[in-house]
This record gives structure tokens, sequence and C-alpha cells, in this order.
């Protein structure tokens, strides 16, 4: 079915009996704290609980060994802000044994430097210590010589189990001190990574970890793809909108449309499946996978599609709007902890052997970019903040406020096959209360129809709720999540509403709960009971008892001064873009809402913004008196509703075009060529014929600023960019503006500018882009070459007088 065919959806009753769910098993996992630890973390069968209290933690994948130093903390500032509790990191073997027995923990490959970090800013640390891991590295992230040695690798070879203890003592050394049970952020451990047929192995690799000192209540291994994975080991899932694995041919991955919608199956067998064939020789029979007994494990993600890398034959591009719909679904199916990959991109290593990248030339099926990992993650490969951080935001803003309560329900799917005419929805329920999933989502290569007439009843243990009074027409390319007889205040209940739940703050008015409107639904507010209704809200007629409950509708549009007046509490309901805007943060001793146009994060009881633009707001709520700003003229405060709005002026930041409208010839493109075990099309390694173009950059460019990007809108196949004789980044093209960070070579860049190889699109070549980027002509096409200063800012609350304005 194409995009320009959609089904026509079928209006129906629907009714969902949502019952009290069974109790938590407890005690039968080799997992978590003994009794009577400080802040014990403990696994029962349903959820993960933190000091007795259900816990629901938000994890992401950032690798410190592919970040500069540098940048670890602005990394790491931007994802606590965007609401990880935690992060995931690899341990690449490859790049801290480069010889046998010369260990390196120096420069950004500093991992007890990083966990401190972390820590610093309030985040815990997942450590993903192998010995193999993949995340694209050449080898999985085995040094070389081990894969020359001839010992047999990922097995409980006695060699290999000497060379890993080695390995091992080296982390536990690393991490002493810093794990949980010590006070310290390092909360879990994953062992391996991807493997399938060897739970013995697996199972000794963490009883190595324990005897060389290395405890921590979580321990974990990857469960996908039928895995066998041993009871001593928690099995954690993937889900993933697009996969560069794929085959050129294959017009939509078979396996994307099963995320996106709700499901009680956690496993996908068909992730990764190339690997499992060209590495270890696995074919899976899916009607041979063993069972798991679901019932004694929570659901748990580690790797949920933060982007998606590209491979030379194949190159997705997924969008924002797929991770955050992916990331919604498995909520919605019964997720307890959320975990993405990748979160922040990177920079593949550069060893003695060259790039470290996995390649046909290292016996993989894929060619991948020789050093850009940035994955097209919420965080890109130089810090670029983008849209999925903001959308992903709005959840984690909602799990930080409910996930306790969330943690404990029992998903119940009412609607949603394969068939795309019919409406996608569940509930996440505890017998009394709970919520309720919709979606009309999924990508434009099967996009699903608008739902006309939706309206959902819920039968609890106790009552049933109708959501919404009247019905709507849900338009298509939505996901939304509805609370149901969820506690505003003491003694008030929001029985529903067709918006989404946020965050709750207070400020010296009392009590505020933030909701965001779902985009192209009335807002409708249901209170149980007879309530006076004030501000932005007022009571409309109902099917629904009066004394039964309240129905509100709005009488201003929904957005920051959109403020609804209820016994004990006020509700905000914020319009989507303010909702995509919106932040928590710890500014000057307490936690407060800001929204911010620029990506910001909390420091030291202040603000850091990173902006590409030269002007931009933020406005804070409880507000501060006045802020002054380093890096930008602020101007004195404006109340808008409960909120102080400021406007800043960032004279550093910008874009400037160095070059456009540019069709360079490449005289002798090479030829394609197929290789790795696969027999794919392979990268080309021969750049001799290619458009050369070089970009002169002026040192006014790059001067005064926090950071320069060379920002290339172009079409073709794949570019390098060399600085001198440097090579200093590359690019598969496909659809997306290509980034190089200028700012480690600003000297050189002044001197000898940034040279472009550059190879052109050939359609014949059979490489796979998304058709929404398909057509381009068969040559290389530069529309634009800018330089982008991105600037830093920092806010301070209470510095100055009101009403003054300062430039630093």
């Amino acid at each position: 079915m194409t995009h320009d065919a959609l089904p026509v959806a079928r209006p129906a009753a629907r009714t969902l009996r949502a019952g009290t769910p069974e109790p938590a098993r407890r005690g039968h996992l080799a997992f978590g704290d003994p009794e009577g630890a400080p802040d014990r973390i403990e696994v029962t069968s349903r959820w993960l609980e933190r000091d007795g209290r259900p816990w629901f933690p938000v994890t992401g994948e950032i690798h410190y060994s592919r970040i500069p130093r540098e940048r670890w903390s602005e990394v790491l500032g931007h994802a606590a802000a965007g609401g990880l509790t935690s992060v995931a990191t690899y341990v690449f073997w490859q790049a801290h044994e480069p010889v046998p027995g010369a260990f390196r923990w120096d420069d950004n490959l500093d991992l007890r430097a990083f966990v401190g970090l972390a820590a610093r800013h309030g985040l815990e640390v997942v450590a993903r210590i192998g010995p193999w891991a993949h995340g694209e590295a050449r080898y999985g992230g085995f040094p070389d010589w081990l894969v020359e040695s001839g010992v047999g690798t990922r097995t409980n070879d006695p060699a290999y189990l000497e060379r890993v203890r080695l390995l091992y003592a080296q982390i536990a050394a690393q991490l002493e001190g810093l794990t949980h049970a010590d006070g310290g952020p390092v909360v879990g451990v994953q062992i391996e990574n991807e493997l399938y047929d060897q739970p013995e192995h697996l199972a000794t690799l963490r009883e190595i970890a324990e005897g060389l000192g290395l405890h921590v209540p979580l321990w974990t291994a990857t469960g996908w793809g039928g895995a066998q994975v041993p009871d001593t080991l928690l099995p954690v899932y993937s889900a993933y909108a697009e996969g560069f694995w794929e085959e050129s041919e294959t017009q939509w991955a078979p396996f994307a449309a099963f995320h996106f919608r709700y499901s009680d199956v956690r496993d996908d067998l068909t992730v990764g499946a190339d690997l499992r064939e060209a590495l270890d020789g696995i074919v899976l029979d899916p009607e041979a996978v063993p069972l798991k007994d679901d019932s004694a494990l929570p659901f748990a993600m580690c790797e949920l599609g933060g982007g998606m890398h590209v491979a030379y034959h194949r190159r997705p591009l997924v969008t924002a709007r797929d991770v955050d719909a992916v990331g919604l679904a498995k909520i919605g199916s019964g997720s307890i902890w959320q975990g993405y990959y990748m979160y922040a991109g990177g920079t593949q290593r550069v060893g003695a052997l060259g790039t470290e990248q996995e390649s046909h030339a290292t016996g993989y099926p894929n060619d991948v970019p020789s050093l850009t990992y940035d994955f097209n993650a919420p965080i890109g490969e130089h810090a670029q903040v983008r849209p999925h951080h903001h959308l992903l935001r709005r959840r984690h803003l909602w799990l930080h406020e409910d996930g306790h309560r969330l943690a404990t329900m029992a998903p119940v799917v009412g609607g949603g096959s394969d068939d795309p005419a019919e409406l996608r929805w569940a509930v996440r329920t505890d017998g009394r209360s709970g919520y309720l999933f919709l979606t009309t989502y999924q990508p434009v290569q099967r996009p699903l129809p608008a739902q006309p007439d939706v309206q959902v009843t819920v039968a609890f243990d106790d009552d049933e709720v109708t959501v919404p009074t009247v019905p709507v027409d849900l338009p298509a390319g939505l996901t939304t999540v509805w609370p149901l007889r969820y506690p505003l205040a003491d003694g008030l209940v929001l029985r529903s509403a067709t918006a989404e739940v946020l965050t709750s703050i207070a400020d010296d008015a009392g009590d505020l709960v933030v909701l965001a409107a779902a985009e192209g639904v009335p807002v409708e507010l249901v209170v149980e009971g007879r309530v006076p209704v004030g501000g932005a809200g007022r009571v409309t007629t109902s099917s629904v008892s009066d004394d039964e409950a309240t129905v509100i509708e709005l009488t201003a549009e929904p957005g920051p001064a959109c403020v609804v007046e209820l016994p004990g509490v006020r509700v905000i309901v914020l319009d989507r873009a303010s909702a995509n805007r919106l932040y928590r943060l710890d500014v000057a001793g307490r936690e407060r809402l800001v929204l911010s146009d620029a990506p910001v994060y909390a420091e030291d009881g202040g603000l850091v913004l990173h902006t590409e633009e030269a002007s931009c707001t933020v406005a804070l709520l409880p507000a501060p008196a006045y802020l002054t700003a380093e890096g930008a003229e602020v101007a004195a405060g404006v109340d808008d509703g409960p909120w102080r709005r400021w406007a800043l002026v960032v004279p550093a930041a910008g874009s400037r075009t160095i070059a456009a409208g540019l069709v360079p010839e490449a005289p002798a493109p090479p030829e394609p060529v197929r290789g790795g075990p696969m027999d794919r099309l392979s990268a080309p390694t021969d750049f001799s014929g290619a458009a050369q173009v070089v970009a002169d950059v002026p040192a006014e460019a790059l001067a005064g600023v926090d950071r320069a990007l060379l920002r290339i809108r172009w079409s073709g196949d794949v570019g390098r960019a060399f600085v001198g004789d440097r090579f200093v980044s590359d690019h598969f093209w496909h659809g997306r503006a290509w980034d190089v960070d200028l700012t480690p070579y600003a000297a050189d860049v002044v001197e000898h500018g940034v040279r472009l190889d550059l190879l052109p699109w050939r359609a014949a070549t059979g490489v796979w882009v998304d058709p929404s980027v398909r057509g381009v002509p068969d040559v290389v096409v530069i529309d634009a070459v800018e330089v982008v200063r991105v600037a830093r800012v920092v806010l301070s609350p209470g510095r100055a007088a009101p009403g003054t304005r300062r430039r630093t």
C-alpha cells in the first residue's frame, strides 16, 4: 500500500476491561541490592523499585570514547535536561588495550572521569563492558591482536577468559568506589551484546566481573533475536523505526511496522539478523525460538532507536516523530525502563591501524562511514540538539512526574492489529486509574488514516470512564497518551482529559499541573464531582451527570498563559510548540519550569544555552526577579501569565553562507563494487576522480564563538572533508545536511580552507535512500555551504539591578 492510497478507518464501539493486575512476584530474580541496603534497588516481575518506591528509569547511550573530552559536560548537561536519569556507555576493548597489556584510560578514554562527570550532572551510569560490543566498531570492539590470536572469542575458551579477566579487572579498578553499593552512580552493567546461543558464557562473564569486585544491582544482556539469556541476567530489548542493515531492495524494514503498534510481544527476531547470520552463522526459525517466561521479568528496553545510522548500501531517514512514536508505543506496551540507542552521536575512533568502523574489510555485511557516528541522535555528533530531543523530553517530564504510578500499571491492548484501518489503542492500568494510549502515526512509507468519531470506554474495577464525553476525530499522524482518573490535588481527580500530562510545580500562588494539548484534538477536561471552574476554563453541558463530574472546555487557545483555575490547583494547558520548549531544571536552588527557544541545561545554579540564532527568548516559572547573561544582551523581564519572559540578543550566533549553487564535476567516479559476507554494495575507496571543492572560511567566521560548524547542504553519493591533509569528516548522503566541526582545526581552516571530495549520485548503483529524497540528478549538487556559529550563553538569576541590560 502506498502513501497516496490511505485505507479508510472504520468507526467502532471501543470498550476495554482494565482490572487490577496480578501482584508482582518478588525474591525470585538474581538482581537487586540485598535487603537493608541504602537506597535499595529491587527488581520485581513487573517493575523496578528504589527504596521501596516504584522506579521508571530513562537511559540514553552516550559513548565517552567517541566524544572529545572537552564536550563531555555539554553533552551530559543536555542529556540531563532532556530527562534522562542515566547514561549507558560501551567500554570498547580496542580503544583501551590497543597493544596487549598496555591499557589506556587517558584523555577521552578516562572512564572514571566520565562517570564522575555524569554524576555531577545528576545522571547514573550503566556500563556496557563487553567484551564484545558491536556499536558499529571494527570486530565489534575487539582489539585486532585478539582477533588475530586465534582464541575462541565469545566462548568459555580458557585462553579467551584469561584475557577477559585482565580487561574486567581494569574496568573494575576504574569504577572502584563509584558503584551503587558505594553510594556511586553506576547502577548497572550489561554483559556482552547480541550473543544469542551462549547462555553459559554470559553467566560466566558476570561471575568473572563480580569476582573482580564489580557489584551492581542491575545485570543485563540483550534479549532480542530469541537470545538465550541465563537467569542471572535481565534480558533487555530493542525497537527501531528502520534499519541500515536491511537489503537495498527492501523498501521498508519488515520489523518496523510492529514497533509502531501496541503489543505484549517483547522480542523482535529480525533486528540484526544479518549480523547473526554473517558473524555467527545463526539463522533463526521463528517457530523454533524457545519461549521466555515473560511473566517472571519486567519489560525493559535498552535500544529504542534514538535515530538511525547509515550504511553505504542503505541510508534510512528516521524522523523525530518516528523516534517519539516508537518510544511511546513501547510505554503503551508495558515498558518499565526506556533506554535509547543512540542518545548522543559521536565520531569513530582512529587507531594505529586506521579508522575503527565496521566494514566489509573486517568481515561485516555493512560498510558504514569511516568517521561519523552521528546516528541522527537527539544530540548529534557535534552536540547539535535535534527536534526529537524536545519530543522525548516531553515524555520524560511525564515519567519523572508519574513514572512511579505508571510502572505498576499493566498494559492491556484495546486495538491495533496490522490492519491500518483499525484504531491502535491501549491502556495501562492499576485497576482504578490509568492512561489511554492512541496513535494514528506510522512513517510515510505506510501512513495511517485519520480516525473519525473516536470514543473509548475503560471499565475499571469500580467504575467506567468514557473519554471523551463526545466522540472526536483523531487526525492522521497523531501519537498521544491521555490520563484516566489522575490525582490533580488532595480530593480532586481529573477523571479524563484529551491532553497529555507533562509535569507539576508550585509557585507562590500554589500548585500548578501542566498539560499539553494533542495536536488537532479539542481539549476537554473532566473533573470528578461538581467543582467551581475559573480562569481559561468553563463548564460545558455533557451527557455526564453534573453530580458525577464537571466537564470543562477552554475559553482560550492552549499556550503558556492558558490557565484553568480549580479548587487547590491551577492547570496550564500548553500548545504543542510550547510543550516542545518546556524544561524542568534546578535554577537558583529550586526546581523551575523553563520555556526556551534555544537548547538549555542547568549548571551551578544558572542556565547554559547553546544557540545558532542571534535572538531567542527564555521564560521561567517560578521566576526570579531578573536575569543577567554572559554572552548575550538580556532585556528586562516581561510577565506573561504565571511566567516571566526575557528576550536575549546573542551577537556571536548566526549563519553565514560562503558558497551556493555549485554543480562541481567529478571527472572519473569509481565503478560500483560489492563485498562482505552478504555481497552488498561497498563504500568507494578511490576518490581520485571525485569533484573537489575548497571552502574558504574567513577568520572572523570562526573567532569569538563556542563552536563553528561547516554545514553543507548537498546531494551526491559520498563526501569526505579535509583540512590540509587531515581527514576530518565523511558523509554518506541521505537527505540531511552534513555538519563538520571546524573548531578543533580553526587555525588550519583559515590557512587552508576545507577541501571537500565529493562523488556524484548515480541512481543506477542501487543505493537505497528514503523515497522523500529520491529523484536527485546524477551529479554533485551543492545548494549551500554555510558557517554556523553556535554561541554559549550563561544566564544567572539575581546578580544585577532589575532592568539592567548587560553584554559580556
